[in-house]
């Protein structure tokens, strides 16, 4: 390619960073906001300026991690110019692609792990190339691939997860036993000590180990503030200490809310500092190589990159232009703020909406947790476990709140998070390691969770699973890196500049597609259990209307999935049953949210007497059944065609269209007199339960002489006497659903 290629590659190149940094920042925000908002510490506006302080002060000290992106995962003296620019390019593209994804569906997900898998896995091709290309071996690559470096981050940011999960516990356990949740006496004790060493932690952490990255700081103050960092210590702690003592004496500031906000600048700081090169490290690379390039008369093909080794100080104008821009994404990205939700949602104190269902391995954890606990309580003597127990029970201190307005924990677990997880990120940036911020801040926050027993019997699982489902992204994001990274780099080393145009054309058309599905998402109505937790008072016919509501749905899909379970059997199409079990098992999920959500429905009934509720429950009781019998049926119905078994004959198809036909009348009927709330209209059709039911009865036995003469298969009799059967317990349901609501509609 010519030099002019290569220079539409680099501006390609930086019009990429711009968009990684926006969705970067999007994805990235929730690692330190998620503890100043769940906390409602402060307004959310107080909140971003004083986070985007932080990312704009952290922009300047992160110049010393963008070697990571020159040499610490690939060797540059073993690639030429035109080489690199496939491997920075393919980077690129896949970033922004994979985190936009991420971001649309409110995953949290690892920029880290994101921007070192795609480097290792677009030098992987590249090197695969050029090993073969000169009739190589496979033990060649360990020349091309920085394999100590790669596998010291790589382990690094995976240990990391339980070293902050475990930290985050441990000190979140000793907090909660010192203050207890009756933050009002306790911090009048301790608040002025804890602030003191809170700020002076965040100010080693941030300023003295954070400062040997900065582009902006001489060499001759480094080397003064190593000489005198026990004496930089011991004053921050003393006036730190003080002027807490003093703001909470005399100002009656609130001490904890001082140490969140500025834990939120700090930890968005040692985030900047330490994430930037995730965004821009790659194109600052690309850039200075062009400018060697285009400085020489060497060949592209030929000009050996070995310069990138080299220790080289970024322009600070640059890491300030790339600050303002996460700070601009910071305030306005919607996305952001959809990211932020999922983490502060599982780490929140009590009842709220429930994003994760539980499966196995939450399930497993939590009985050998709740085991061990068990284990661990029995060795404990009983008056060290009744002071333990008291320090760790709740006071509800925010009653004059709406539920919805209600902090998702205190100031205390938020300070926890925060000044946690800066400690541990400015550490690993002060030894050049990119660990991950998202990994770190998120077990952190995690482990607190636990400790403050947020995660108790009636949330653990689906806790736990929300935990293991980001875990498992943060996996699914190394795997893709690494495998799309390879794919698009051998795109682009054959296809050149038309490729790299053709994907990043490719690559826009995502983004915007994307954001029209995210904004569509964030139109949709809340999740039943938000909607009752913002709700005040339910009245008496509030009730019924919602009863009849969900009734009215229920039967619908009864109707419709039992017709296209029938239709799918006779043409052996299992495209349409799967239809119809997908509806079952979105009508499975919004009654499963119903019955999860009834205590709290309950509690917001303005009726004194128990007569409603109980109402309310019967109606769910019959609804479960209801919901349960279509799933059997959409269920045996597809396993009968996905296992290829023989077809239902044609009596047997034409039986159960007879049936449904019958039920499908008496459905809507029911449905007419229930909306319409017509005792007599509903009497009327009550006498025909019997006749469909004698009627299911007279199929039943034709189908048993069938299988004594043997005229139908095994699988297509067995399917179709579960279906008859289904059908009389669904008659059985639906039949006492409605004469519940016409008796109480009667009062």
């Amino acid at each position: 390619m010519t030099e002019n290629a290569y220079f539409i590659f680099v501006v390609i190149l930086f019009l990429l960073a711009v968009f990684d940094l926006i969705i970067g920042v999007s994805n990235d925000a929730v690692n330190f906001l998620n503890s100043s908002i769940g906390s409602r510490v402060a307004k959310r506006k107080t909140i971003l300026i004083i986070a985007g302080a932080g990312v704009l002060f952290g922009a300047v000290f992160s110049g010393g991690m963008m070697e990571v992106a020159r040499k610490g995962i690939f060797n540059p003296e073993m690639f030429v110019f035109s080489e690199l620019m496939v491997v920075f390019m393919a980077v690129m593209l896949t970033d922004i692609i994979l985190l936009d994804m991420f971001n649309t569906f409110g995953m949290p997900t690892s920029t880290t792990v994101s921007i070192v898998f795609e480097l290792l896995g677009a030098a992987f091709a590249v090197s695969m190339i050029k090993i073969f290309s000169a009739g190589g071996e496979l033990a060649d690559l360990t020349l091309y691939l920085n394999h100590s470096k790669a596998l010291q981050i790589i382990g690094g940011i995976f240990l990391s997860i339980f070293f902050a999960f475990a930290i985050g516990w441990l000190i979140m356990s000793f907090s909660r036993i010192v203050f207890s949740f009756d933050l009002r006496s306790s911090v009048k004790k301790y608040g002025a000590v804890f602030g003191g060493l809170a700020i002076t932690t965040i100010v080693y952490f941030i300023l003295i180990k954070g400062a040997k990255g900065s582009t902006l700081i001489s060499n001759d103050l480094l080397l003064w503030i190593n000489e005198n960092t026990l004496l930089l210590i011991g004053v921050n702690f003393v006036f730190w200490t003080i002027l807490s003592l003093i703001g909470q004496r005399v100002f009656k500031l609130s001490i904890l809310r001082f140490v969140v906000l500025s834990g939120t600048f700090a930890l968005a700081m040692a985030f900047a500092s330490n994430d930037l090169v995730n965004f821009i490290g790659v194109p600052i690379a690309g850039f200075e190589s062009y400018i060697e390039f285009a400085a020489g008369t060497i060949p592209a093909d030929e000009m050996n990159m070995g310069f990138l080794a080299n220790k080289v100080k970024t322009d600070p104008l640059l890491l300030i232009l790339a600050g303002l821009i996460m700070v601009v994404t910071l305030v306005f990205s919607k996305k952001a703020r959809t990211v932020t939700e999922t983490e502060v949602n599982l780490g929140r104190q009590g009842f709220g909406s429930e994003r994760f269902r539980p499966n196995y391995l939450s399930r497993s954890i939590v009985q050998m947790g709740v085991s061990l606990a068990s284990v661990f309580s029995g060795l404990m003597p009983a008056s060290m476990k009744q002071r333990l127990s008291d320090k760790f029970v709740e006071i509800e201190i925010h009653t004059d709140l709406e539920e919805e307005d209600k902090p998702a924990f205190d100031l205390l677990r938020a300070s926890v998070n925060l000044v946690v997880a800066s400690i541990l990120i400015a550490f690993a940036t002060s030894l050049k390691l990119p660990l991950s911020t998202t990994y770190v801040s998120f077990m952190v926050a995690m482990g607190a969770s636990l400790a403050d027993y947020a995660w108790d019997r009636e949330s653990a699982v689906y806790r736990v699973a929300g935990v293991l489902s980001v875990i498992g992204g943060w996996l699914f994001t190394a795997i893709i890196a690494f495998t799309s990274a390879a794919t698009l780099a051998l795109m682009i080393f054959y296809g050149e500049l038309y490729m790299v145009i053709g994907l990043t054309l490719l690559a826009a058309f995502l983004i915007m597609r994307s954001a029209k599905f995210h904004s569509k998402r964030m139109k949709e109505k809340p999740t039943l259990i938000a909607s009752i937790i913002a709700r005040k008072n339910i009245k008496a016919d509030e009730v019924i209307n919602e009863c009849l509501e969900h009734i009215d749905e229920t039967l619908s899909t009864t109707d419709y999935v039992f017709k296209k379970c029938i239709l799918g059997l006779s043409e052996e199409d299992k495209q349409i049953i799967k239809k119809a079990r997908k509806r079952s098992k979105g009508q499975d999920s919004k009654i499963d949210q119903l019955s999860r959500t009834v205590f709290h429905y309950v509690q917001k009934m303005e009726s004194e007497n128990g007569e409603m509720a109980q109402f309310y429950i019967y109606v769910l009781r019959y609804l479960t059944n209801i919901k349960k019998s279509i799933i059997q049926i959409s269920t045996i119905s597809y396993k009968h065609i996905d296992n290829v078994h023989k077809p239902m004959e044609i009596v047997q198809i034409e039986e159960l269209f007879e049936i449904y036909e019958e039920l499908s009348a008496y459905i809507s009927l029911t449905k007419e007199s229930l909306s319409e709330m017509n005792t007599i209209k509903y009497n009327s059709i009550a006498a025909r339960k019997e006749s469909i039911y004698q009627s299911s009865v007279v199929l039943l036995e034709r189908q048993i002489m069938r299988m004594k003469s043997r005229s139908s298969s095994r699988e297509s009799s067995v399917l179709h006497l579960s279906i008859i059967l289904e059908s009389q317990s669904l008659l059985r349901y639906i039949s006492d659903l409605a004469e519940l609501f016409i008796q109480k509609t009667k009062k």
